[in-house]
């Protein structure tokens, strides 16, 4: 059996493991990846972020030649079965596989492909790759990422019963679908499905959709998603899911049948540390399989790190990609170590949602002095020629020194726009204000033009 010595061995190439390695290996250490699927780019390149959202933009693209008057001349509304949509999602996956393989062997990080599983806590034994290979770490980083969390009691076997990876090898378009679960990726599929012309049920087993976010931003997703057709049931538990030929019942614990086409399930996530012989070396996940860290991306043992969706909170790709990166800048003890904590929320429902900051409700509680500048989407002449009138943008100001607590957006291209505000948030001292916004001058006609007009907005409130 082949053994291997290596400075760092990293398990997992998704974000986080592709962030850890390659920053690694630029400052000169010896790397190694192990992956246990046959390409690389993790959950987030093959199930998770990059499908759902080409999927998404897809579907906006039909809903636009659907609804727009301009599209009329050339025939009636069109019907897009669901396989057909995903054909373009599998483009992009290619792509981005083929990038960062090169990424790999242009940076002579090896590559093994197999599962990792820890001997001692220094010895990792590749398992069920081309032969059996023992890798020897000074370091390693565990960057398994998660899975959907599937309860025992529903059969996800039965072939009108999905998951949210399965969900992406769904061969038929159902007329009717239950989504379970109304987190960020319930919420997304059933944006998804109601652009197709599928009637959704959303069951939220919480009283409003996405808590985390403004009220206000909240509220404007719940009306979109039921004025395109979404039914959202709130405090509803399930009490059986049963699928025959025809389709699936779900019974809920209040006594309610649902029946339909197909049924999702989107309803958590665990971390992926079951087969890695962590009893070997004495680290023990939390009942979701996640592993905690210090304040240093450092596990219990501390040459043993992780980082991305096995570490929980925020689960984000943006996130577990500079989490990654910071590890290798602890390994190496560089000046760029940052604990990622300052992460913007995207959300890629139809409208989109992203914010960065603060919410109305936490400065309210804190008793923050704050003042609100709006921008609706409807006034821009941008948003006027594009035809995507839904929507605003929200900036949350203290009141007397006119710094930015909080940016809330909702509408087209809202993951891009929040970043300008992001930008001054993050400045230091009287840098970061509304002031920049009022003293700036924006291209016009454009989205980013928000900023300005909801700055204006928030100035005449201060008196």
């Amino acid at each position: 059996m082949a053994e291997h010595h290596y400075d760092v061995v990293v398990i997992g190439a998704g974000p986080s493991g592709e962030g850890a390695a390659m920053n690694a290996t630029k400052h000169g250490k010896r790397v190694a990846i192990v992956e246990d699927k046959p390409t690389v780019g993790g959950n987030c390149t093959h199930w998770g972020t990059i499908p759902s959202k080409a999927l998404r933009h897809s579907v906006k693209q039909i809903i636009t030649f659907n609804t727009n008057v301009m599209f009329r001349d050339i025939g009636e509304p069109r019907w897009f079965s669901f396989p057909r949509v995903l054909q373009n999602a599998e483009k992009v996956m290619g792509k981005q596989v083929k990038l960062r393989t090169q990424f790999y062997a242009r940076n002579r990080v090896d590559l093994f492909n197999g599962r990792a599983y820890f001997l001692d806590e220094h010895r990792i034994e590749v398992r069920g790759g081309k032969g059996e290979e023992i890798l020897n770490a000074k370091s390693v980083v565990i960057a398994t990422g998660s899975r959907p969390y599937l309860p025992p009691d529903v059969n996800f076997r039965h072939h009108r019963v999905y998951n949210s990876d399965s969900i992406l090898k769904l061969s038929h378009t159902p007329r009717t679908l239950v989504i379970y679960g109304a987190g960020v990726i319930g919420c997304e599929y059933a944006s998804i499905f109601a652009g197709l012309g599928v009637k959704v049920d959303l069951i939220n087993p919480g009283s409003r959709l996405l808590t985390f976010l403004d009220d206000e931003i909240s509220d404007a997703l719940s009306y979109h998603l039921r004025n395109n057709g979404v039914l959202v049931r709130h405090n509803e538990q399930y009490e059986s899911v049963e699928g025959d030929d025809h389709g699936v019942i779900l019974t809920l614990q209040s006594g309610k049948k649902i029946r339909a086409d197909a049924f999702l399930w989107c309803n958590g996530r665990t971390g992926n540390t079951d087969k890695l012989g962590l009893e070997n070396i004495g680290l023990e996940p939390n009942t979701r399989g996640q592993l905690s860290v210090d304040e240093h991306y450092r596990t219990a043992i501390p040459h043993i790190y992780a980082a991305g969706d096995v570490i929980g909170w925020p689960s984000l790709a943006s996130a577990a990609y500079d989490q990654g990166r910071s590890v290798s800048s602890d390994l190496i003890g560089d000046e760029h170590f940052r604990f990622v904590s300052d992460v913007p929320t995207g959300i890629y429902t139809i409208p989109e949602i992203s914010s960065v900051g603060k919410t109305e409700r936490e400065l309210t509680e804190a008793k923050v002095p704050y003042e609100v500048g709006q921008a609706f989407f409807k006034d821009l002449a941008r948003a006027q020629i594009t035809g995507e009138a839904v929507g605003m943008l929200k900036i949350l100001f203290h009141r007397e020194s006119r710094e930015i607590l909080g940016i809330h957006c909702f509408g087209d291209q809202a993951a891009e726009i929040v970043h300008i505000g992001q930008a001054i948030m993050n400045q230091e001292g009287e840098a970061n204000s509304l002031n920049y916004f009022i003293n700036t001058t924006f291209n016009y006609p454009t989205m980013a033009e928000a900023y300005r007009v909801a700055a204006l907005n928030g100035l005449n409130r201060i008196f």
